[in-house]
C-alpha cells in the first residue's frame, strides 16, 4: 500500500441468496488512483461484490465505506446508512460502465448528455461542448452527424466506447467496469484495454489520479494493466496481491483458474505508450 488515502472500505462483508452464501467476511481497502481488478469463477461473486461497493445490494452482514468527495478531505461514509438521494448524490462522482454498457434508446447526445442535464444542469451548448471531448477522448467522432446518430445502429465496439464515453461525461473520481471486453472481437477488446488505462491515467477535477476498478476474466487485460488483483473464491478473498504474483501462482486455486482464462495473445503494456496523468485527448 502507497499510503494513499482510502477511496472505498469492505469491512465484513456477507451476502447470501437464500442458502447459496455468496460472501463471507470480505474485507477489502482500495486507495485512491489504485488500478484493481476483481477476479474468479463462474458464481465466485465477483458482480455481488460490485454491486455492494455501488450501494445496489444491501449487505446480510457488514458494510462498505466510500469517500464522500463533496466533504473536505473526502472522508468515508458508510453507504448502508444513506437514503437514495445520498447515495444519488454519490453516484455523481462514479462512472459505471456495465458488462451490456446500458445504453437507452435514443441518439448518442441524449446518452451522453441527459446526466448532464439532469444532475449538472448543464445547457445543450455546454452539454455539446463535453460530449465532443469524451467522444474524442474514447476515439470516436465528434461531429454533428455522429451526435445525431441512433446509438441501434452502432458497432459493439462503438457502442461500449460510447459506454465509457458517457462515464467519463460526469468526470468521475471513480470508473468502474463491469466484465469491459466481453463480446468483443481481438482488435476491439486491444482498444478497450488501452482506453482503460488511459482513462486511469487520468486527473480528475480534483486534482487526484482516477481509481479504476475492473470486474474482469480477460487475461490480456490483466497482463497489459497489471493491476492489483483480487481473487475472490469460495465465499472470500484468496489472492489480493500484484498481478505478476497472481500470474506466477503455483496455488492449486490460482493456476487451474489462470490457465482456463482465455486470452488473445496480446503483448504486455508498455507505460511508455501512455499519456502522462493529467493529459487529456
Amino acid at each position: 500500500m502507497s499510503g494513499a488515502p482510502e477511496e472505498i472500505r469492505v469491512e465484513g462483508l456477507s451476502k447470501a441468496f437464500g442458502a447459496h452464501q455468496v460472501l463471507s467476511g470480505i474485507d477489502l481497502s482500495i486507495e485512491r488512483g489504485e488500478i484493481i481488478a476483481i477476479v474468479g469463477g463462474s458464481g465466485s461473486g465477483k458482480t455481488v461484490l460490485l454491486n455492494h461497493i455501488l450501494g445496489r445490494l444491501d449487505p446480510d452482514e457488514g458494510r462498505v465505506l466510500v469517500a464522500d468527495h463533496d466533504m473536505d478531505g473526502a472522508p468515508l461514509i458508510d453507504l448502508t446508512t444513506l437514503d437514495t438521494v445520498e447515495t444519488d448524490r454519490l453516484h455523481t462522482h462514479w462512472g459505471v460502465v456495465f458488462q451490456r454498457n446500458a445504453l437507452f434508446s435514443g441518439t448518442v447526445l441524449d446518452n451522453i448528455g441527459l446526466w448532464l442535464s439532469e444532475v449538472r444542469g448543464m445547457e445543450e451548448p455546454e452539454i455539446i461542448g463535453v460530449t465532443r471531448k469524451v467522444l474524442a477522448a474514447v476515439d470516436l467522432p465528434d461531429s454533428d452527424d455522429f451526435m445525431d446518430t441512433d446509438v441501434n445502429e452502432l458497432s459493439g465496439g462503438m457502442a461500449k466506447r460510447l459506454a465509457v464515453a458517457r462515464a467519463l461525461a460526469m468526470d468521475p473520481e471513480v470508473l468502474f467496469y463491469d466484465e469491459p471486453t466481453t463480446g468483443l472481437d481481438p482488435t476491439t477488446a486491444f482498444t478497450m484495454h488501452d482506453l482503460i488505462a488511459r482513462t486511469h491515467l487520468e486527473q480528475t477535477r480534483s486534482g487526484n489520479r482516477r481509481t479504476t476498478l475492473i470486474v474482469t476474466h480477460d487475461k490480456d487485460l490483466l497482463r497489459r494493466l497489471q493491476p492489483r488483483t483480487i481473487m475472490l473464491h469460495d465465499g472470500g478473498v484468496f489472492f489480493d496481491g500484484p498481478f505478476a504474483d497472481f500470474e506466477g501462482s503455483s496455488s492449486p486455486i490460482i493456476r487451474p483458474y489462470f490457465d482456463l482464462m482465455p486470452a488473445l495473445h496480446g503483448r504486455a503494456l508498455d507505460p511508455r505508450d501512455l499519456p502522462p496523468p493529467g493529459h487529456e485527448d
